[in-house]
């Protein structure tokens, strides 16, 4: 099965190889990481990432706007990596996403 290696940038770097079969998000749960998570079937942002270099699959994906994608916005828990993917993960990473009034 193919590879892929996974860095997530944040307050604290995190890099991971995931197999090309596994939503992201399992493949970072996996490897002891946990982030926040919501719905696991892509119907919330719960676990919206930011791509910032690499391909994914996120086909399945139902609540992101087409401009959010175009943004590169990826929700882990659907999404499979078809390249070596960059996110951005956290809070600064989702400010895009939605007004929040306490940020």
């Amino acid at each position: 099965m193919k590879t892929y290696r996974i860095e997530l940038i944040n307050r604290d770097n995190f890099t991971l190889e995931i197999t090309a079969d596994k939503y992201i998000l399992e493949g970072i749960e996996q490897a002891g990481l946990s982030l926040p998570v919501g719905c696991r079937y892509g119907a919330c942002i719960t676990c919206a990432a930011k791509l910032i270099k690499g391909k994914v699959d996120q086909s399945q994906a139902i609540c992101l706007k087409p401009e959010q994608i175009k943004a590169g916005y990826v929700l882990l828990c659907i999404a499979k990596a078809r390249s070596s993917c960059t996110f951005e993960v956290g809070l600064e990473s989702q400010a895009g996403l939605y007004f929040n009034p306490f940020l």
